[in-house]
């Protein structure tokens, strides 16, 4: 599945829930614990940042090609419409 994940204003993570089982580091297990940290909002923030952070990675990648071209054209001939540019 190659979901792009989007920001979500005023809704921290998704209302569909999937549960799963972490190993996480005892000691700070137990420091977010005992800072009332709620470790599956935490967690699910933080892995939606690695993921879309990770999906624009991969697209400049996948079109770093067209990117360098088009930039080259613009170094070449200029912007589109520029001539009639009345700034």
């Amino acid at each position: 599945m190659n979901t792009i994940l989007r920001e979500r204003p005023g809704l921290p993570y998704s209302a569909a829930r999937r549960a799963t089982n972490l190993s996480l580091s005892v000691d700070v297990l137990e420091t977010a614990k005992a800072l009332n940290i709620n470790l599956s909002q935490t967690c699910d923030a933080y892995l939606r940042k690695v993921v879309k952070d990770e999906q624009e990675r991969r697209w400049r990648a996948e079109y770093a090609g067209f990117i360098d071209a088009y930039n080259d054209t613009l170094r070449e001939e200029g912007l589109p419409l520029d001539e009639w540019k009345s700034f």
